[in-house]
C-alpha cells in the first residue's frame, strides 16, 4: 500500500537520523574522528558493524573534517562462511576494503574445550591480526561496531563477576600506543541497529563461534537489561549517562578520591563533630 510505504520510509529516515546524530556526538565527545583520519572500520558481517560503516559513510560526505574509510574484514575460516557476500556488497558500495585470511577458527576449536566460552581467546587473536592489518594499511584509528548495549552489558559483567567499575570505553590506546580504537556506536542502542540493519537488508552473515553458545554470563546480561527495559523504558539510557556522569567523591575508591585528606574549613565558622560525638549519635540509630 502506498500509504504504509510512506510511513515505513519516514519511520526509517527518523530512524537513520537518529543514529546518525547519536555517533556524531560520540565523534565529537570524544574526538574520535580528526583532520586526515584514515578509519579502518571492522566489519563482521554482522547488523552492528554494517550499521556502523553505513553511518560513517553518511557522515564523511557532510562532515567538515576530511577523513577516509576503508573496510576490513577478518576471514576467520568458520564452516560455511559465505566468501562472496562482504566482497560483492563493498564493491557495490564503491568502499575500498581489504578482505583478511586467518584461520583462528581452528585455533579457537583446538584450544577452548567443548561447552566453554570461547569469546576471549577469538577476541584476542581477532585483535592482533587486526592491529596488524592497521599498521600495513596506515589506518590512523580502529573502528569497533560496539554499541550502547555492549558498553553496559561490559559494565554490569565487570560489576557482577570482577569486583570493578569497568566498561568499554569509546576510544582507548592500545597497550604498545600504536593503535587508537573508537567505538562510534557507543551512544547507539541495539534495538535500533536491528530496526536499521532490516530496513536496509544489509546482507547479514551469522557468527558460528559465539552466535552459537546460548549460555553466556553476557546473554544473560542482555535477558536483564532488555527485561529492565521493558518494565522501566527509558532506565538503560539512564545507566549510559550515567558513565559519563562519575562522582569520585561519592564512590570508596581512595585512588580517585583523597578521603583520608578531607579537613575541615577552620573559616566555615562550623563546629567540626568528632569521632567520639559520631559514635555517640550512631550508635542509637544503628543498635540492634
Amino acid at each position: 500500500m502506498p500509504g504504509n510505504s510512506r510511513k515505513l520510509k519516514f519511520e526509517t529516515d527518523k530512524l537513520a537520523k537518529r543514529i546518525r546524530r547519536q555517533v556524531g556526538e560520540a565523534i565529537a565527545d570524544f574526538g574520535m574522528i580528526g583532520e586526515g583520519d584514515r578509519v579502518m572500520v571492522c566489519l563482521s558481517g554482522g547488523k552492528d558493524s554494517y550499521g556502523m560503516l553505513d553511518v560513517l559513510s553518511a557522515l564523511r560526505i557532510k562532515s567538515p573534517v576530511k577523513f577516509e574509510l576503508i573496510a576490513v574484514n577478518l576471514d576467520q575460516k568458520q564452516p560455511g562462511f559465505p566468501e562472496r557476500v562482504l566482497p560483492d556488497y563493498l564493491s557495490s558500495l564503491g568502499v575500498p576494503f581489504r578482505i583478511v585470511e586467518q584461520d583462528t577458527y581452528a585455533i579457537v576449536k583446538r584450544v577452548i574445550p567443548e561447552g566453554k566460552t570461547m569469546c576471549s581467546l577469538c577476541s584476542r587473536l581477532r585483535r592482533g591480526v587486526l592491529y596488524r592489518v592497521a599498521g600495513e594499511l596506515g589506518a590512523t584509528k580502529i573502528a569497533l561496531g560496539h554499541h550502547r548495549d555492549d558498553v553496559l552489558a561490559t559494565f554490569f559483567l565487570n560489576l557482577f563477576h570482577a569486583g570493578t567499575l569497568k566498561a568499554m570505553p569509546a576510544k582507548l590506546l592500545s597497550d604498545d600506543g600504536k593503535h587508537v580504537v573508537i567505538r562510534p556506536l557507543a551512544y547507539v542502542a541495539e534495538e535500533d541497529l536491528a530496526a536499521y540493519a532490516e530496513a536496509k537488508a544489509f546482507p547479514i552473515i551469522p557468527c558460528t563461534l559465539c552466535g552459537s553458545q546460548m549460555n553466556l554470563q553476557r546473554q544473560v546480561v542482555g535477558k536483564m537489561m532488555r527485561e529492565w527495559e521493558r518494565q522501566f523504558p527509558g532506565r538503560i539510557e539512564s545507566i549510559r549517562r550515567a558513565l559519563t556522569d562519575v562522582r569520585p567523591s561519592q564512590l570508596l575508591d581512595r585512588k580517585l578520591f583523597d578521603f583520608a585528606g578531607l579537613k575541615p574549613d577552620v573559616n566555615s565558622g562550623r563546629k567540626p563533630v568528632s569521632v567520639v560525638q559520631f559514635r555517640e549519635l550512631g550508635e542509637p540509630l544503628f543498635a540492634e
